[in-house]
């Protein structure tokens, strides 16, 4: 493996943690200062034990699930453990009215019996390289900012690509503090993943989002997945004559449960945190980010809700697209009352006024960072120009209906078309989008998407100006008198793609003229063309603010050289440590540290879909019959740690003192929405399935002891 250089100047930076459960810790910079903080809070290994390049360990059993959740290997014939949440999309694509697995669950008795899952792969870290001095020596002072990220860019591919010839290996090279310095990651990715067992959604998403970002929670919220290899342990796409993967190490599973106060560290994949976000960017998205995603999504989410009334069969169509949509829907109101309740941006004024300080006593400092609150403050009055823009774009034509999603993949062959491209090439464009058709259009229902299509151009129109409206609002307004609700109904009419029938025709005999006369292909023209200008401007603000983000991370650093910075979560693996804790949220309520099985039962309500029991959970609550999971005969269902998790962590494993398994992570409190902002140290916790409450429900509940039987069980 390749030796990791770790700049000075950095391990300065990740001495000493001012606080334990603060900090999304890069595993291979384990630190002496921080494994010693680690071992007086409880921890038993080694850090080579956690983290190993050599040797087996820890971060061998974590893998990057589908590249948007964590799971953890948790045999040695590669079962995998993760949210329930994370495979809803899956378990969704599995179901059917007549065999609904959301709502019944899913047991594989057998290999045989387990479900793939197209596209869905894992991820392990195979190494990691610091690779700063490399990328930057592609870098000179006379570049503009655009030309630095060219080269940055250019040279990140050179290096990835020599990395991994001759490999099955895949890289790529990630900035740390805003750019400062860069480290290359190695992966080995395997593409056949098989759904083993899932429990019904009244176990897997009890509380829905009515509980979601709330504490107490009683949901048990995990899936199993299996890796599958080619006979000779490499990856292979899915095949029936693949076996189970035989990982390099899989996590031993603990029966002893948690205690107040007990040492817990999560690894996972951790999203995406602005630690560095100054006072200027949280005015800003309080102002023109929050609002209008809650506004916008709230409209798509009232839509979906209707529909998904209606039938069976919209539900488990809609399902996991009404889910991503409501779990930010309620992070971005948690996220904006927190930063306000907290007063976060008072805490970032008070950190950029000491940093000011700080530059104006020195004239090199002022040399080199003297501008860089005032480019702060520039950028965001340079941004306010275009309002709420980049947002409403992106939830009313990226994530709105399915339609323009399905126009977009026919740019291209609309050029090849008009362009008179040979009939070959433009044959293997067809059979590429008719595979995409077909996937579009397994989730599509006509009346739901032209409902979206109605309210998500009326919304786009109410938000923006009328000088940056595109062109196919004058149309909407000569041909439809501006009603919206007409226009849909035209484009889901005539477009073919509305209808499947009409797409697969046209897929075999593609003409230009076919596209040019098509409203949805016209509309979607329009709109992205109009915002690909309006981008185009808003660059130049983007560059100005990343340069200025990285000069500020440079500033700190040589500010404050034995401070705890941390780079922000960027998907790329972390490691966090705390303890188990309960909290005060406010005067006179304290909230204990885990939640138990009495407490599903007080929730219940048959009448409310987020809270049905289901029968054989009831009777076994009122049986005791818990088996060996149970901790003073109560079943013990979710517990809370002050470990420092985002998105992207869903689906991480919480380990003990030991290195063994104690539970699964899965969402945090409302109380510290802020959290990928500014950690709050009393306020923020992350929110985890008890692993004894896992196994209680594969075993007692579901009758599925075999995949119990292949776990290491530490009683």
């Amino acid at each position: 493996m390749q030796r990791i250089v770790i700049f000075l100047s950095v391990l300065f930076a990740l001495q000493l943690p001012a606080k334990a459960d603060e900090g999304m810790w890069l595993p291979f910079m384990i630190s002496e200062e921080l494994y010693e903080e680690m071992a007086r809070m409880g921890l038993n290994l080694t850090p080579e034990e956690v983290f190993s390049f050599t040797e087996p360990g820890i971060k061998d059993a974590v893998v990057s699930f589908g590249g948007f959740c964590t799971a953890e290997i948790i045999s040695d014939r590669g079962l995998l453990l993760t949210n329930h949440h994370c495979g809803y999309g899956r378990i969704q694509n599995h179901s059917s009215v007549d065999n609904d697995l959301l709502t019944n669950g899913f047991w594989a008795m057998s290999t045989e019996e387990e479900l793939p899952n197209e596209g869905l792969f894992v991820r392990f870290l195979v190494s990691v390289e610091e690779v700063t001095l490399k990328i930057l020596e592609a870098v000179t002072p006379e570049m503009t900012e655009q030309e630095r990220i060219l080269a940055i860019r250019e040279r990140s591919r050179e290096l990835s690509d020599a990395a991994t010839e001759g490999t099955h290996y895949t890289a790529t090279v990630s900035s740390m503090f805003a750019g400062n310095f860069f480290y290359l990651f190695t992966y080995e990715t395997f593409n056949d993943v098989r759904l083993a067992g899932a429990p019904p959604s009244s176990i897997g998403a009890f509380g829905g989002d009515t509980d979601n970002w709330e504490w107490p929670r009683h949901t048990g919220d995990f899936a199993l997945f299996r890796v599958y290899t080619a006979p000779d342990g490499s990856p292979a796409a899915y095949d029936p004559e693949n076996i189970p993967l035989r990982p390099r190490y899989h996590l031993p599973i603990s029966l002893r449960g948690v205690g107040e106060n007990d040492f817990a560290m999560i690894l996972g994949y951790a999203g995406r945190t602005e630690r560095y976000l100054t006072s200027f960017g949280i005015d800003y998205r309080l102002e023109y980010m929050y609002p209008v995603r809650i506004d916008i999504r709230r409209r798509k989410l009232d839509i979906l809700e209707r529909a998904m009334a209606e039938s069976d069969t919209l539900r488990i169509q809609y399902a996991s697209k009404h889910a991503g949509i409501a779990n930010y829907w309620k992070n971005f109101i948690g996220m904006s009352e927190s930063l306000r309740r907290l007063e976060v941006a008072r805490t970032k004024r008070e950190l950029e006024d000491r940093f000011g300080s700080w530059v104006a006593a020195d004239p090199v400092r002022q040399e080199r960072f003297g501008e860089v609150l005032e480019d702060f403050r520039g950028v965001y009055e340079g941004l306010h120009d275009f309002r709420s823009h980049p947002y409403v774009f992106a939830e009313t034509m990226l994530t709105g209906p399915d339609a323009i999603s399905l126009a977009r993949f026919y740019n291209t062959i609309y050029t090849m078309l008009e362009e008179d491209e040979d009939e070959e090439a433009i044959a293997r464009e067809a059979r590429r989008l008719r595979e995409i058709a077909e996937r579009s259009f397994r989730g599509f229902d006509r009346e739901v998407d032209r409902e979206l299509w109605a309210a998500m151009f009326a919304t786009y129109h109410e938000y923006v100006p009328e000088e940056d409206l595109p062109d196919v609002f004058a149309r909407i307004q000569a041909e439809f008198d501006g009603d919206f609700e007409r226009y849909a109904e035209a484009v889901y009419e005539t477009s073919i793609f509305a209808n499947p029938d009409a797409m697969m025709e046209f897929l075999e005999s593609p003409t230009s003229a076919v596209l040019s006369e098509d409203l949805a292909m016209s509309a979607v023209q329009s709109v992205f063309e109009a915002s690909a200008r309006l981008n185009e401007r808003i660059a130049e603000h983007n560059r100005k603010l990343q340069r200025a983000e990285r000069l500020f991370l440079k500033g700190l650093l040589e500010m404050d050289p034995f401070v705890p910075y941390y780079p922000d979560a960027n998907r790329t693996m972390r490691f966090t440590y705390g303890s188990v804790n309960g909290y005060q949220p406010r005067d006179a309520v304290t909230y204990h540290y885990h939640t138990t099985l009495s407490g599903v039962m007080e929730k219940e309500d048959p009448n409310h879909h987020e809270f049905v029991v289901p029968e054989k959970l009831r009777q076994l609550y009122e049986e005791g019959d818990f088996g060996e999971y149970a901790h003073n005969e109560r079943m013990v269902v979710n517990f809370i740690t002050s470990n420092d998790i985002t998105g992207g962590n869903s689906g991480s494993p919480v380990i003990n003192d030991d290195g063994h398994l104690i539970g699964v992570a899965f969402d945090a409190n409302w109380e510290g929405m802020s959290g990928d902002i500014l950690f709050e140290h009393e306020l923020q916790r992350a929110i985890n399935v008890d692993i004894r409450y896992v196994l209680f429900i594969i075993d007692r509940f579901a009758g599925a002891s075999h995949l119990i039987d292949e776990m290491t069980i530490v009683r």
